[in-house]
């Protein structure tokens, strides 16, 4: 067998050691790089959530005049009583007139029933008993950031209407055992992003619809 010269083998020996050295430090970029992503997302996740418990103990106690404050200041707030959003049909609210609206004993049309088609009129308080906070969803079955849990037969076009933006969801699988789960409930905040702080877009009610 041919022998190698002593610097030939000294060479292959080199370069397979710095090899070694850019393949370690190139996971290490790599791991550092997930490590970054993973923090931001917790952090996205925590704000979202710490943010949906105080916009929705503010509608449970009906402290009204604090839910102001994470309205849109562009953009207002929609709501949807189903998971289907109509831009046109469903009570839009600016910053401006939130609290006029709900002090007020006006009744207004905010779409209209499942399955009768009947229209949705009630004053603003009236609508948020029915289809806002219907349910304790501040302490809900199951709560998730950016999945929704609850499907039914409604199209759920929050997609289409609110592109980009993140949401929670408060879930409940049902209440009567009779009923056998139509009897769900869910109720999702959609926000979006405005110098680096969220605010309320729209705030989508949803059940079992036939």
């Amino acid at each position: 067998m041919k022998a190698f010269p002593v610097f030939v083998i000294a060479l292959l020996l080199f370069a397979s050691c710095n090899n070694r050295n850019t393949q370690q430090n190139g996971d290490q970029a790599d791991s550092a790089n997930v490590s970054v992503d993973t923090t931001n997302m917790s952090v996205d996740r925590t704000d979202l959530t710490q943010l949906s418990r105080a916009i929705l103990k503010d509608f449970k106690n009906k402290n009204y005049e604090a839910l102001v404050h994470y309205i849109h200041p562009d953009e207002g707030v929609r709501f949807s009583p189903y998971a289907f959003i109509e831009p046109d049909a469903h009570v839009h609210l600016s910053t401006a007139n939130f609290l006029e609206a709900v002090n007020s004993n006006q009744k207004r049309l905010w779409g209209s029933y499942d399955g009768t088609g009947d229209d949705i009129n009630m004053t603003t308080k009236e609508y948020f008993e029915r289809f806002v906070y219907d349910v304790d969803f501040l302490e809900p079955e199951t709560f998730s950031v950016n999945e929704t849990i609850s499907s039914g037969n409604s199209l759920n076009n929050q997609a289409e209407i609110y592109p980009g933006t993140q949401y929670t969801e408060s879930h409940f699988s049902g209440f009567e055992e009779k009923y056998n789960g139509m009897d769900w409930r869910a109720l999702r905040l959609i926000f979006k992003q405005l110098n680096g702080n969220y605010y309320l877009v729209a705030v989508v009610h949803d059940e079992w619809t036939i």
